[in-house]
């Protein structure tokens, strides 16, 4: 780990789009984290907690969309170079990135509706939820073998080899908090400890990946 410098700045240009990307994702992240926080949602009033995760999925979108136009590539003219751009793997996985964060606006804000039953739980919250933790794995395998140039590699000194697999952890995290939340005939989740551990471990995975996003402090 010798060759990677952890440490990032946070005076970072407001005109450069991969700060900004950055920064959203950490946004987004600690609002996921905070709302998984069993204290903070006894605490406060249901559609609070819920507005939580809507709005860092909000920030998500707002991130994955600036990722998103990253990975287009512009000519000289300016006009976007979609047919070569599409071909790569690194484009496919922050579209299908972009899907989910989607998926998890339609499940975060639908969470805010406390009169939901459970079958329309199941189907407007958990749902969405879990196509978009789905789409979110997706997306990090599809980054992790550009990284890797294949399936499995370890590169300890390399940074994108981190943010990738750091990112991949997160994924899985999200995926095992959307299968967890499934609501049973019982009226109960599958296992809610589950549930908020998973989604504060995975947020606090993004937020890490997001933090290595930021540029390193200069050496002057």
């Amino acid at each position: 780990m010798s060759g990677i410098r952890w440490a990032r700045s946070w005076r970072v240009n407001p005109s450069d789009l991969g700060s900004r990307v950055a920064l959203l994702f950490m946004v987004g992240s600690a609002l996921f984290a905070l709302g998984s926080l069993p204290a903070y949602a006894a605490r406060v009033d249901p559609r609070i907690s819920a507005g939580t995760f809507f709005v860092g999925s909000i920030f998500f979108t707002a991130a994955a969309l600036g990722q998103f136009d990253q990975q287009i590539d512009r000519t000289t003219s300016g006009k976007r170079n979609w047919r070569d751009t599409a071909r790569g793997a690194l484009f496919w996985s922050a579209f299908v990135q972009l899907i989910g964060t989607f998926l998890f606006n339609i499940s975060t804000g639908a969470a805010m509706n406390t009169s939901l039953d459970d079958p329309d739980i199941n189907r407007l919250v958990w749902a969405p939820d879990m196509f978009g933790s789905v789409a979110f794995l997706v997306a990090s395998h599809l980054a992790w073998t550009v990284v890797c140039g294949g399936w499995w590699a370890v590169r300890r000194d390399d940074e994108d080899w981190w943010i990738s697999a750091i990112n991949y952890v997160g994924s899985i995290f999200f995926m095992a908090s959307a299968i967890a939340s499934l609501v049973l005939p019982t009226g109960q989740a599958l296992n809610i400890t589950l549930v908020d551990l998973a989604t504060f471990l995975g947020a606090c995975c993004f937020f890490l990946g997001a933090y290595l996003l930021l540029p390193p402090p200069s050496r002057s």
